[in-house]
């Protein structure tokens, strides 16, 4: 999959909803205000994240936000020492907002951008059922 076929995705998906670019990265909302983004599409570190390397040619990492039970379900009560947040094409929790249930996948194939699609709809369920972004 490429950053382009996911944006794609997600705009398709957003019925009432929008997008933001900055700074090359973009942020799907639910509603119509710039709070709580539901997905993002992420190409370059920061300096508060930069355990993906997302600075190497060609890599993006697409993020998801998740209920809690949701993350919990997938990752347990997993430390998070260990992961390898380089590593393409493999779901694992967010690198650096575990605490607020984001999980992410660098460049998803396209098997693994299928089996995200049911967390991307939860997740601007998720916003739209707490009144987030109206």
């Amino acid at each position: 999959m490429t950053e382009d076929d996911i944006t794609q995705h997600l705009i398709d998906m957003l019925g009432g909803g929008h997008f933001v670019v900055a700074g090359d990265n973009s942020f799907f909302f639910h509603g119509t205000d710039n709070k709580l983004p539901f997905a993002t599409l992420v190409t370059k570190d920061s300096d508060a994240d930069s355990a993906s390397n997302l600075n190497r040619p060609g890599v993006f990492r697409l993020d998801i936000r998740t209920g809690e039970q949701t993350f919990h379900a997938l990752f347990g009560e997993q430390e998070q020492a260990g992961i390898d947040y380089t590593a393409l094409d493999r779901l694992m929790p967010h690198p650096t907002e575990t605490n607020t249930h984001w999980v992410s996948v660098i460049n998803p194939s396209a098997k693994t951008f299928e089996a995200v699609k049911p967390l991307l709809v939860e997740a601007r369920n998720l916003l739209a059922s707490q009144g987030k972004g109206t």
